[in-house]
């Protein structure tokens, strides 16, 4: 039986801990016993100073610790002929003030809020220290590049985040270094080819029953959550494509809004899609706040592991599958499986057992890749449409393209994806304003330096063992880096002079897959079914509107907001994270269904 989270934590800190009350306890009974009579005044401490003198020497022991170590940084940062990158000023003890400040904004703040207002002061790169670890944030596209690229060697993901995040991903290839990721790496890179990126009958599948759905709901007047709509389509498409084996989502019908007396349903939210659904985002929750505690994280959940419950319902879907393929393989013999494929009924699971038969593996894996392949591309067509609702002109300009290329009915193909170039630039605009993965992070594996921007003869100093997390919503927002208008949602930017003016020479400002040997090895699967299921929508739709009236009062972006500057004080939805980018409480929209006829 595992033991809780906090546990473990203190049992491998005590005998640090412990260190110098036992060292002072000795000294002192050594001379008791062999010096009684030549050190008589300490020989004869009282027990209550003595012990006094050993509670006393515990934070002692800490704070000298602690300047040691400083010291040592500052002497091979002189070393390096660097300098420290700009520390943001604490008023409480171990960071708790601006610890309460990131918890906070966790819940009520716009993604990025606290960085955005120190960085105007500090610059790019900032130093943060709570509870005692130091993390190193960054928007700066050379800082970036160097961590998942030109220094790729001296940065990892480390055991920190592979700590907190154990629970969930395991040691899949998103939670893995070294040889461990190379290894999840080499048996996943080849089943993404494009026979298989381009089987488009999954998709269709299940493009055509959420659009069923909505429509179903949009003809009583009804408003469809389009992130759950989304979330679901991308579950079925994932799960499917994964195991061949769908967790038909889909079936258990479209969420009403918490107002209606329909969402009180009790049977519709105990579908067993609808709790699978729940847990998946619950365990993410959980591990995205286990950041902001840092390496103290398992004091926060001292007694219980909180990802405990929502895995065992992931876990209880997909084991028994993972034991299945394993089984078939042992057999030597196929077995019957859902279609996925023209032709083709490989699934990823299938791919993988020819690699290994390890099930912890082939678990965490596939988990791994399920949420990449589920959240981020429901985020993109999430935030895809909220475009579309507040930019009907960018709508009618894409439904041109998409009835002009494919038509209003006919399924698109790879090529007619590969040649609309409007539809492919409003995907990238959305990925540039709403990244789904708007924050990550690295950990330095040695000491290094980075390029100071404002100083490029005195590099940053970046310590060994140091968390470095990096923001690419923050700099795909950037003006310098993007023009005075890169808080404007503006698809013809990547398809203008703007590319050569700002991409072409940087392109590492833009990067919603990663890039370097972690790039998203899913990067053309996920723009074909974004694209696939964008062309659907706006075949079947002209028209997306907000809807205010389902949205819960709760997940409304707070009033004080509008006193903000930027994009906060205009934006109509409420983004938050965890692992990757949502919106809170839903995206309530309504659509009009495009006439069964259209006359070009």
């Amino acid at each position: 039986m595992a033991l809780p989270p906090g546990i473990p934590y203190l049992l491998t800190r005590i005998s640090k801990l412990l260190l110098s009350p036992v060292l002072l306890t000795s000294l002192y009974a050594l001379s008791s016993r062999i010096y009684p009579s030549s050190i008589p005044a300490f020989s004869s401490i009282p027990t209550w100073l003595l012990v006094l003198c050993m509670i006393v020497s515990l934070p002692v022991t800490f704070f000298v610790k602690l300047q040691v170590e400083q010291w040592r940084q500052r002497r091979e940062c002189k070393r390096l002929g660097a300098i420290m990158v700009p520390e943001v000023p604490s008023k409480w003890p171990a960071g708790l003030d601006l610890l309460k400040r990131m918890l906070f904004s966790f819940k009520h703040g716009y993604p990025g809020d606290i960085y955005t207002d120190i960085s105007s002061t500090l610059g790019t790169a900032i130093s943060v220290r709570i509870i005692y670890e130091t993390r190193i944030i960054t928007t700066e596209p050379a800082h970036i590049k160097a961590m998942l690229a030109t220094s790729f060697p001296s940065f990892e993901k480390g055991e920190k985040f592979q700590h907190q995040a154990q629970s969930v991903l395991g040691t899949g290839v998103f939670n893995s270094d070294g040889e461990m990721w190379k290894f999840h790496r080499t048996m996943t890179r080849p089943f993404f080819s494009r026979d298989r990126i381009s089987h488009f009958d999954i998709f269709e599948r299940h493009a055509e029953e959420v659009v069923r759905l909505m429509k179903e709901r949009g003809r009583v007047g009804g408003a469809v959550d389009m992130q759950d709509a989304m979330s679901r389509f991308t579950l079925d498409s994932a799960t499917e494509f994964l195991f061949g084996s769908c967790v038909h989502s889909l079936s258990a019908g479209l969420p009403y809004p918490p107002s209606s007396t329909n969402s009180l349903d009790k049977n519709n939210n105990d579908h067993p899609a609808n709790i699978f659904a729940r847990a998946f985002q619950d365990s993410q929750d959980i591990i995205a706040l286990r950041s902001r505690f840092g390496e103290a994280w398992p004091l926060f959940e001292f007694w219980e592991d909180r990802t405990k419950r929502p895995m065992g319902v992931i876990n209880k879907f997909i084991e028994p599958i993972v034991e299945e393929a394993v089984r078939r393989k042992r057999e030597g013999r196929d077995g019957e499986v859902e279609k996925g494929g023209e032709g083709d009924e490989e699934t990823l699971l299938d791919h993988l057992v020819n690699y290994t038969e390890d099930p912890t593996i082939l678990k965490d894996e596939t988990l791994n890749i399920m949420i990449a392949g589920r959240d981020t591309t429901a985020a993109t067509l999430t935030f895809l449409v909220y475009a579309l609702c507040l930019h009907p002109e960018v709508l009618a300009k894409l439904r041109s393209e998409v009835l002009a290329k494919v038509g209003p009915t006919q399924r698109p193909t790879y090529d007619d994806l590969r040649d609309m170039k409007y539809l492919r630039a409003v995907i990238n605009e959305v990925l540039r304003l709403f990244p789904p993965v708007p924050f990550n992070m690295r950990s330095s594996v040695t000491a290094t330096t980075w390029d100071n921007p404002k100083d490029p003869s005195k590099p940053f100093y970046i310590p060994a063992g140091t968390k470095c997390p990096y923001s690419v919503f923050l700099m795909h927002r950037r003006t310098d880096l993007w023009g005075p208008d890169a808080l404007e949602f503006d698809p013809e930017r990547f398809l203008d002079e703007r590319v050569h003016k700002y991409l072409t020479p940087n392109p590492f400002i833009f990067l919603p897959f990663n890039a370097g040997p972690r790039i998203c090895l899913g990067q053309q699967f996920a723009y074909n079914e974004s694209a696939f299921m964008a062309v659907k929508l706006v075949q079947h739709f002209d028209r997306f509107e907000l809807a205010g009236d389902a949205q819960p009062e709760e997940s409304k972006p707070p009033k004080e907001w509008k006193m903000a500057g930027g994009r906060k004080a205009r934006e109509q939805f409420f983004p938050k994270s965890h692992l990757t980018m949502y919106s809170n409480g839903g995206l309530w929209v309504r659509m009009r269904e495009a006439a069964p006829v259209e006359t070009v």
